[in-house]
């Protein structure tokens, strides 16, 4: 059976390899996705994948785990009800998904599975 700790490490690696691929690609061309401000959306959340990770990793620090996902997961509904109402375009997947559609669900997911995880 997959624990938890696994799914949770799968989602973090796979979410990480995925923003990865848009800060690439930010840098190459200054057009890879929206800005929070000046800074690309992109990189936030690509950090926001990354300290969560470490914090798995070392099975500690939940309070980081929770605070970066959690920022995230903000970004995502905000980019997620705006590019539903027209206000605003997400990076899309190959088939067209937009990604701040992703970026809801495994956030999402990451917090609740982490939430799980404690109370076992």
């Amino acid at each position: 059976m997959i624990s938890i700790y696994r799914v949770i490490l799968v989602l973090l690696i796979f979410g990480t390899i995925g923003v990865g691929g848009l800060v690439i690609e930010e840098v190459q061309t200054g057009n890879g996705c929206p800005k929070i401000g000046i800074i690309p959306a992109c990189f936030i959340v690509l950090f926001c994948f990354l300290v969560p990770l470490v914090a798995h990793l070392k099975k500690k620090w939940n309070i980081l785990y929770f605070l970066f996902t959690g920022l995230a997961f903000v970004i995502a509904i905000i980019a997620s009800v705006m590019q539903y109402l027209g206000h605003s375009e997400c990076p899309k997947t190959d088939g067209g998904l937009p990604m701040c559609y992703l970026s809801f669900a495994i956030f999402s997911l990451l917090i609740t599975l982490k939430i799980i995880q404690i109370k076992k």
